[in-house]
């Protein structure tokens, strides 16, 4: 089994929301593999609901590289693929190529994080129906409308999919992730799948 993992990003994706799983992951000896639109330089934001504000302030936050093009993922070669939020996902979701890797990971059962924004993707793949998911309440109808459950907690596992409402809950759901990761690494190593 690869160690290496998806972290589907793109201009705008949130800054904590990629951030940390991209270190966590290294941390858990897997090779965090950042997607985008094109290859190159992305500029990733910060949200934030300030006191006093109805909805979310937007600054800049770092730029990320991303090493691979959509339309390059080959998702056999990936033990998972993780969603980031921010605003990117309103826009990357049209993407053929990303949403033909989604469809592929759910379909195949192989470990899928998302955070905020990103349940923008698997909703707009159909890889929503049915299931129970944690995303921004703004994302609510997003996921509804595609036929799934809004949970309002911080970790919400149903089949192979994890998801966490913001970066807020980084510590919550991604930790529950990274034993899907590990089990399936554990499992390949016994012979049970790849």
């Amino acid at each position: 089994m690869s160690d290496k993992v998806l972290i589907i990003i793109g201009d705008a994706s949130e800054t904590l929301d990629t951030l940390y799983p991209y270190y966590r992951l290294q941390e858990g000896g897997f090779e965090p593999v950042v997607a985008g639109p094109r290859r190159g330089k992305f500029q990733m934001v910060m949200h934030e609901v300030k006191p006093g504000w109805t909805i979310t302030k937007e600054w800049e936050g770092y730029t990320i590289e991303a090493q691979i093009a959509f339309s390059e993922i080959v998702p056999q070669d990936y033990a998972g693929i993780m969603f980031s939020g921010g605003r990117a996902p309103e826009y990357i979701r049209y993407d053929e190529h990303l949403i033909a890797a989604t469809r592929w990971f759910v379909d195949h059962g192989k470990p899928v994080a998302s955070v905020c924004h990103g349940v923008e993707v698997l909703a707009y793949a159909d890889r929503v129906r049915g299931r129970r998911m944690a995303t921004v309440p703004k994302c609510k109808f997003d996921l509804e409308v595609c036929g799934g459950t809004f949970v309002d907690e911080p970790c919400v596992v149903d089949g192979n999919i994890v998801s966490g409402r913001t970066f807020h809950d980084n510590g919550r759901y991604f930790g529950a992730f990274m034993e899907m990761l590990e089990a399936a690494r554990k499992s390949a190593a016994n012979g049970v799948g790849a």
